[in-house]
């Protein structure tokens, strides 16, 4: 296993790499030891999209409406003509 990933409620994400992972198939029970940092969604993004569950993706989609609108205020054809010039 190269990566474990756990997503917490607040949007952030506990990131561990190169884990070492131990199971009690009869426990039904799972370990995992190693170096642990905890990460914001967006830092992860966009290789963890693929992990992600509903809630998550619906966090994530919030967390994109609040940040402010970015506007494009300058006409960028006509730059890159100038550019070439």
């Amino acid at each position: 296993i190269e990566e474990v990933n756990m997503f917490t409620n607040q949007g952030t994400v506990i990131h561990f790499n190169n884990p070492k992972v131990q199971a009690s198939l009869a426990a039904n029970t799972f370990t995992i030891t190693g170096h642990a940092e905890t990460k914001q969604l967006t830092e992860m993004l966009p290789s963890i999209l693929n992990q992600l569950g509903a809630d998550s993706l619906t966090s994530l989609r919030r967390l994109a409406e609040a940040l402010p609108k970015q506007y494009l205020v300058e006409n960028f054809d006509e730059a890159s003509k100038n550019e070439a010039n």
